[in-house]
C-alpha cells in the first residue's frame, strides 16, 4: 500500500511539471502571439504566468527539495566571513600588478621567439 501512494505521488507530481512547462510553453507563446500589444503587459503578464507556473512547480517532491536546497543555501551564505573593502581593494590592485606583469612577460617572449624564427628562416635583416 506504501508503494501505491508513492506511484500516485509521482504520477500527480509529474503531471504537476507537466502543467507547469505548458504553462511556460503558453506563456512565451502568448508574448510573441501579442506582439502589437505594449511590451510593458506582456512582460507583465510573461511574469505573471511564470509565478504561476513555479508555484505549481514548486508544490511537487522536486520542487519542495529545491526549496530546500536555496533555504540551505541561504544559511550557508549567511555564514561567509566576507572581505572589508580595503582587503577587496589590495587584491584587486594585486591582482591587476601581476595580470600586467605577465602580459610583459609574454610579449617579451614574444618579440624573442619572433626575432629567434626570423634569426632562423632567414627573414631578419
Amino acid at each position: 500500500m506504501n508503494t501505491k501512494v508513492e506511484v500516485e505521488g509521482s504520477r500527480a507530481d509529474s503531471f504537476k511539471l507537466l502543467v507547469a512547462i505548458a504553462l511556460l510553453i503558453g506563456a512565451i507563446g502568448g508574448f510573441y502571439y501579442f506582439a502589437d500589444q505594449s511590451l510593458l503587459f506582456r512582460v507583465l503578464g510573461l511574469l505573471a504566468v511564470v509565478g504561476v507556473a513555479i508555484f505549481v512547480a514548486s508544490r511537487t517532491a522536486v520542487g519542495q527539495r529545491l526549496l530546500g536546497f536555496v533555504g540551505e543555501t541561504r544559511t550557508e551564505v549567511r555564514k561567509v566571513v566576507w572581505p572589508s573593502r580595503q582587503e577587496t581593494i589590495q587584491t584587486a590592485l594585486i591582482v591587476f600588478v601581476v595580470v600586467i606583469i605577465v602580459g610583459l612577460m609574454l610579449w617579451l617572449l614574444d618579440m624573442f621567439l619572433l626575432w629567434a624564427v626570423r634569426l632562423i628562416t632567414g627573414q631578419g635583416g
